[in-house]
């Protein structure tokens, strides 16, 4: 059976396999805290067994709702941030056509919004849809939450205005807490269909719930081989998770203070997005952490291949590395020969884009930058469905290994603090006084 692959032996030098080895009881100890619910956050703990809990029920429902908002819409809007979109993104940026948004399609193209406040992608996005049917999953546990809450009411306002509310409230569906909040309260009011994003289980872990699944079925993915690829994953011995989590501790204890996750296939840009989230989230407390990063090769190799190759030395790689690629495109022989490229007439440009990998592996162990290689065998449901539940798993593992709650996070409220006091929110006068006296 094909199995994603991990190899950390580009790791060795910088840390031995001893220092590896010697982190092995505090991740077994990290693996018995996730399985028994012992360790902190263990309210959180619902993704741990999650793709195993999917039944038949649920799959065929979300891609009943699927079908009818790919049936009927020219344009589904998936509101949401953070956790409540970057792994449906991640997944459907990796399954996609790479010109997909240039080429006429089938179904309803999937697009998002609530992920940010830019007022331009929003008048932007209103005029792309505008006179046309589109329908809106949106994605809050509160149906608070600032970004998706703005986009939302814009968006909702303008569906109601253009198809009708009856219309409206049949091509609209709420992803939300089961009982509770803004969101739930008006879905009920207005008949919207519903999933629950449940309680024991965090944003940035949801993408096999809801969250995720509806979105990405709705944009042609597998929800079902994407399900099994994480039961899968969630059915193996963890080997794999247990030796990421601890290469990339034991280079973090040796002074190796940010992970790279490189890609060599531009359809993985968002897959990294997705992890520089969950890794960054669940692991940056406590003054401590691994800074999670990303690069998209060979593009990158010619803005930060020279930071990487002899900068400062406190960083890592993670490749990420494609087996089989969906298409095959041979060079041609040219008999002018001007740009010297005939030697590699006749090859696959895959074949080229191999050696680019190999050959930047080897020139950054060279220059000191330790390196992990993980083989994804090819870019389809089944094998992303491993990778989300083996760097979740790994997260949880990796987290405790640190020792801290890799299931909060409590420095996001920060910014939020600041804003609503700014902005004037009511209940936030004594902060809104303290910062304009401040500035």
């Amino acid at each position: 059976m094909d199995f994603i692959k991990i190899d950390n032996r580009a790791a060795l030098g910088s840390v031995s396999a001893a220092q590896i080895e010697a982190l092995r009881p505090a991740a077994e100890a990290a693996v018995e805290k996730l399985e028994h619910g012992t360790g902190a956050g263990n309210d959180f703990l619902g993704w741990l067994h999650l793709p195993s809990s999917i039944d038949e029920a649920q799959l065929s429902a979300l891609e009943a709702s699927a079908r009818t908002l790919r049936e009927e819409c020219d344009y589904v809007v998936a509101i949401g941030i953070g956790g409540s979109y970057l792994g449906a993104k991640a997944v459907m940026e990796a399954l996609a056509d790479n010109f997909a948004a240039f080429k006429p399609s089938k179904g309803a193209k999937v697009i998002f919004a609530g992920n940010n406040i830019g007022e331009d992608y929003l008048h932007d996005l209103m005029d792309l849809i505008k006179g046309h049917r589109f329908g809106i999953i949106v994605i809050s546990k509160s149906g608070t939450t600032t970004e998706p809450a703005i986009a939302f009411r814009l968006l909702k306002e303008m569906l109601e205005q253009q198809e009708g509310k009856e219309w409206a409230a049949h091509h609209i569906v709420a992803i939300t807490d089961a009982a509770r909040g803004a969101l739930r309260r008006l879905a009920t009011e207005e008949g919207y269909d519903t999933y629950v994003i449940p309680d024991n289980v965090g944003g940035r872990f949801s993408v096999l719930t809801p969250v995720g699944l509806l979105p990405i079925a709705v944009a042609g993915g597998d929800i079902r081989t994407l399900v099994a690829g994480a039961v899968e994953m969630e059915n193996s011995d963890g080997e794999l998770m247990l030796t990421y989590a601890q290469t990339r501790n034991a280079l973090y204890n040796s002074g190796k203070k940010i992970e790279i996750m490189v890609n060599y296939d531009p359809r993985l840009h968002f897959l990294a997005e997705w992890w520089k989230q969950l890794y960054g989230e669940s692991e940056g407390k406590d003054h401590k952490g691994i800074f999670p990063a990303a690069v998209d090769n060979t593009t990158d190799l010619h803005s930060m291949g020279q930071w990487v190759q002899d900068g400062e030395r406190t960083i890592f790689e993670t490749v990420l590395s494609v087996g089989c690629q969906r298409h095959e495109v041979v060079i041609p022989t040219d008999d002018a020969d001007l740009d010297g490229l005939n030697y590699i007439a006749g090859r696959r440009v895959d074949e080229v884009n191999k050696m680019a990998e190999l050959g930047t592996r080897l020139a950054h162990v060279d220059g000191g930058v330790p390196n992990l290689l993980i083989h994804i065998p090819a870019l389809n449901e089944r094998f992303l469905g491993q990778l989300i539940y083996f760097f979740e798993k790994a997260c949880g593992i990796s987290g405790y290994i640190l020792d801290v709650n890799p299931f909060n996070q409590p420095g996001v409220e920060a910014y939020k603090k600041n804003m609503f006091a700014l902005l004037n929110k009511p209940g936030y006068e004594a902060e809104s006084a303290a910062l304009a006296a401040r500035l």
